[in-house]
């Protein structure tokens, strides 16, 4: 599964980003976590700036995690 070590960094740190980063945005690729951000677009330009096409994770600290529903809006193909 794509991002699962990262996943699993973040979760096992998600108390003490907690303490520490509430509401900022951390970097994680592979088992580093890199470094935490006050917006997600700085976080994905420092990612896309170190690691290029490589896999890494942005990911809000927070609480309570948010969950967006997109649909794409698309007709079905019959």
């Amino acid at each position: 599964m794509a991002l699962e070590k990262e996943l699993a960094v973040f979760q096992q740190k998600l108390p003490e980003f907690l303490a520490e980063h509430s509401g900022q945005y951390v970097l994680i690729h592979g088992d580093e976590v890199v470094d935490f951000f006050m917006s997600y677009e700085d976080a994905i330009k420092a990612g896309y700036s170190r690691f290029g096409l490589e896999s890494f994770l942005v990911k809000h600290v927070e609480v309570v995690e948010q969950v967006h529903f997109i649909s794409r809006l698309l007709e079905p193909i019959v």
